[in-house]
């Protein structure tokens, strides 16, 4: 991803990938954010921050500074902050794994009746999407993923997963939590905002395919504007079986498989420009079920990313010539795909120049110029990339790190944890970008 913005933290982001794989989480139109691969700088963590206060850079206007401090007087009340806490464990400790989060999405429109906010549902079978605001133009959306990780908890705290096999290792569930958050903090200022806000919830987003799903059931209609917080390839090389002791009886899959493995390295080392950042990896290789048989096929798996559309089309292409000419080396035959259904392939996530530069601004006025950061690009994917294909967006990190409390380790690992703390930096980024950014700008995007 490019041009990504750090809060308070130095975050990476992806662009594709090439068989089981996924990344990050983010918001949509109006902001986004991503904590799970973002850290904080050297010396810098949220708990050393000055607590919220009001900044006189955001407007010269009474207006603005009224809404300013309401904003972080809000974001910073107790009561929110501790039922966002809640929120998120009560998340935590029930997780669901993709287009299963029958609970997570109960609880959160549960939520949003107590709060008074309309939304529609099911939406890609588990899905919410409420509104609030004027109901008229413009429309900015804002976007939490659900889904948790078919991963075995080993931090231990108080609110640890109560389901075998299941963790929130992504910050999923922190992701859900803080947006009802920002809806609740919004639905306080309902009478200010001059356009309308757009909630999503978006189930299986570890799959990559809840965002499309999302697009398809017309989330993003009316939408302006969107903010946020992979692929896979999978090739079978089909040989001829036989016994091991009787090779030229066989066509072995087992070596036109290592051949390809091997000469899949050579596309970005030899072929690929320094300077456009691409990544091939072959993560998995299975074939065979006994020493002394030549199976009948091998199939590799991997994972391949860049940082265009071209870039990544091109990759693509290589990548299938290549297998396919190692495999007719060696007398098999191929079947190659890039478009499972488990893990379909996902594009780069791209932010729009101008709203990106708009968010960078406004986010330095609202937490201060030290608190904000360009994050470097990564190659890790979201399904994020989806939604900026047919809406301009931009993408944003919140640093979580804090060694203090054992905040230091990327997502999907089992001993991921958050620090909750970070919540109302969070919301009064993000409500303010809902109150100062969405409605300062034309259909064209031209901000004033």
């Amino acid at each position: 991803m490019r041009n990504i913005l750090t809060v308070a933290g130095k975050g990476k982001l992806a662009m594709d990938k090439w068989v089981v794989h996924r990344s990050v989480f983010l918001l949509f139109i109006g902001i986004s954010l991503a904590f799970q691969n973002s850290v904080n700088p050297d010396g810098k963590h949220f708990d050393s921050l000055p607590a919220c206060q009001n900044n006189n850079n955001i407007s010269s206007s009474s207006s603005s500074s009224y809404m300013r401090e309401r904003i972080v007087e809000l974001a910073n009340d107790p009561h929110t902050v501790d039922w966002m806490k809640k929120i998120r464990r009560q998340i935590h400790e029930n997780p669901e794994l993709a287009f299963e989060e029958f609970e997570t999405s109960k609880l959160i429109r549960q939520q949003l009746d107590q709060m008074g906010i309309s939304y529609r549902w099911p939406v890609a079978r588990t899905g919410v999407v409420a509104t609030l605001g004027s109901g008229s133009s413009p429309f900015v959306a804002l976007r939490a993923d659900m889904d948790a990780l078919p991963i075995q908890e080993m931090a231990e705290w108080g609110h640890k997963s109560k389901v075998d096999g299941k963790m929130h290792a992504c910050g999923h569930d922190a992701h859900s939590a803080m947006l009802l958050g920002a809806a609740r903090i919004l639905k306080q200022l309902q009478d200010t905002l001059q356009g309308t806000v757009v909630l999503i919830f978006q189930p299986a987003e570890e799959q990559g395919q809840g965002g499309r799903e999302m697009i398809a059931e017309g989330v993003l209609d009316n939408v302006d504007a969107i903010f946020g917080l992979h692929t896979v390839h999978r090739a079978k090389i089909i040989g001829k079986g036989g016994h091991a002791a009787i090779p030229q009886d066989s066509i072995d899959p087992i070596l036109a498989a290592s051949s390809a493995v091997i000469s899949l390295q050579n596309i970005v080392s030899r072929e690929i420009d320094p300077i456009d950042s691409q990544v091939v990896s072959v993560a998995m290789i299975h074939g065979g079920t006994a020493f002394n048989v030549i199976p009948e096929f091998a199939t590799i798996e991997g994972t391949f990313r860049a940082f265009s559309r071209k870039s990544f089309d091109a990759l693509r292409e290589r990548i299938k010539e290549v297998i396919e000419s190692q495999a007719a080396v060696y007398r098999c035959s191929c079947e190659i795909n890039f478009t499972g259904t488990e893990h379909p392939t996902i594009p780069p996530t791209v932010n729009d120049a101008r709203i990106y530069e708009h968010v960078r601004r406004v986010s330095i006025d609202i937490l201060g110029e030290g608190n904000v950061e360009l994050a470097p690009s990564f190659m890790g994917s979201e399904d994020f990339a989806f939604y900026l294909e047919n809406v301009p967006g931009s993408f944003l990190f919140l640093g979580i790190r804090n060694e203090r409390i054992g905040s230091i380790y990327q997502p999907h690992s089992p001993y991921f944890t958050i620090d909750e703390d970070v919540f109302p930096y969070w919301s009064i980024n993000i409500c303010g970008l809902c109150t100062f950014i969405p409605f300062k700008f034309n259909k064209n995007l031209e901000f004033f």
